[in-house]
């Protein structure tokens, strides 16, 4: 089990509305994170239409569609998953590298929480052990962590935090 993880009762979120940007390659393991990101979230009640799930080809694309969801101003937070297992080949390192750039650029680009649910393994059953319905589950703990950011975000700018214009206003002068 990992180390650490936000703990559930501690969440103070309000109503929000969620992008899950998910990668169909290595769907088998894709599928295992949305299903936990979505657990986790229903959970908190964050369900129904507060909940969206969007597919994207691959992990390399998860940047620029989380970056989209991001500009539209109808989410409050985006949930990035993919996996990408090492092969034999160096194109493992770059889709790594440039992903996990991109989804970091996205987050302070845009003054958006966006979670980092990107598998990066050695083989299928590292890929499997991290998105089965167990503890280990990180598409789960990935929703757990917008959650505690999403209330840590609250607590930094009190009520206004949830009201979007407000916030980007200020994001935007600074």
């Amino acid at each position: 089990m990992s180390e650490y993880r936000p703990e559930e009762g501690s969440f103070n979120v309000g109503k929000v509305r969620i992008a899950v940007i998910a990668a169909r390659w290595n769907a088998e393991i894709t599928d295992g994170l949305v299903d936990g990101a979505v657990r986790a979230f229903a959970r908190h009640g964050i369900e129904g239409e507060a909940l969206e799930v969007f597919r994207v080809p691959g992990a390399f694309e998860l940047p620029l569609a989380s970056q989209r969801a991001a500009i539209t101003g109808r989410f409050d937070a985006v949930v990035a998953l993919g996996c990408v297992i090492r092969g034999d080949t160096p194109h493992f390192d770059y889709v790594c590298a440039e992903t996990t750039r991109g989804i970091g650029e996205v987050a302070l680009n845009e003054n958006l929480p966006v979670a980092f649910g990107l598998l990066t393994t050695d083989n299928l059953q590292q890929s499997l052990d991290r998105s089965g319905d167990n503890s280990e589950n990180k598409g789960e703990e990935a929703a757990l962590t917008i959650l505690e950011l999403l209330t840590v975000f609250k607590q930094i700018q009190g009520a206004e935090y949830m009201s979007k214009p407000k916030m980007l206003q200020k994001a935007r002068r600074l």
